[in-house]
């Protein structure tokens, strides 16, 4: 017999983490974890499999945190995908629209919902995460609580949806990536291909500008580039870069290898198929 395989999100059942691991990954058992620590670590210590986590939101720009457990996790990006972040407006059976006073979400998705709020007259009150404040409003029974959502809250809990797609923006999109303990590399010539890597600059003049200059030169297309602070220090800053193409491609081994002269610390976190939504 097989055993299950695993992948682990942040968030509760019913949150966009679970529902981009059931739309993927719906043969593998999904885990439900507090925080994107908790996430890691699962993968790490080899009680997940696979891990699902966002890492950039068109609305709310990149996930906190994220960046800080990546380039020492020794975990590798194999995946990419896209979710068109839906949210639901849901009480308890027998709620109506009318009757409602109260709702209940994440402070982010309070803030990305706010025509209806305002419309229905609501009060907001925050809760942890989009699908715990559909479990809190299940577990308080009362007609006039309801929370905002997203759809696979709703059969998780037992609630009945009174609005469908409250969100205000409609090209509300989150992108996930898929990280494993071990390197699985798309191979060169299947398609499209992401690149993601992170490098620290050497701290001299115009450095930077001397070490992306080979992407330009050999044509490669950056689509990420992001500074973080290392350690606390304001003269050692390290970037995530991201570039369409194989490290097989000439162009793009000829980038990386010019990067090497002007950079330390480079390391390739993953080279994976581009999902079609960036098409």
């Amino acid at each position: 017999m097989t055993e299950l395989r695993r992948i682990a999100y942040q968030g509760e059942p019913g949150a966009n983490s679970h529902q981009v691991c059931a739309q993927h990954y719906p043969d593998l058992e999904s885990v439900p974890c507090a925080s994107f620590e908790d996430v890691f670590a699962a993968v790490e210590a080899g009680e997940a499999d696979l891990a699902m986590i966002p890492i950039d939101n068109s609305i709310a720009g990149r996930v906190a945190d994220i960046h800080h457990f990546l380039p020492d996790s020794g975990l590798h990006i194999i995946a990419e995908h896209f979710l068109r972040i839906r949210f639901h407006l849901m009480g308890v059976p027998g709620a109506s629209l009318d009757a409602i006073t109260t709702v209940h979400s994440h402070v982010h998705a309070l803030g990305q919902c706010r025509k209806v709020i305002r419309e229905h007259g609501l009060r907001p009150v925050i809760s942890g995460d989009t699908a715990g404040a559909a479990r809190e409003v299940a577990e308080m029974g009362d007609p006039t609580q309801a929370a905002i959502s997203p759809p696979l809250a709703a059969g998780i809990y037992g609630l009945e949806i009174l609005a469908e797609d409250v969100e205000d923006e409609e090209h509300n999109t989150t992108r996930f990536v898929v990280l494993s303990r071990e390197l699985v590399e798309a191979e060169p010539g299947s398609g499209p291909v992401v690149t993601s890597f992170i490098f620290n600059v050497r701290n001299l003049p115009a450095a930077l500008y001397k070490a992306l200059g080979g992407f330009a030169t050999n044509g490669v297309n950056m689509t990420k580039l992001e500074s973080y602070m290392v350690g606390g220090q304001f003269t050692a800053t390290q970037f995530l870069a991201e570039v369409d193409g194989h490290p097989s491609d000439p162009g793009l081994a000829r980038a990386l290898e010019e990067l090497r002269f002007f950079t330390t610390d480079v390391k390739v976190l993953g080279v994976y198929p581009a999902d079609a939504f960036r098409a």
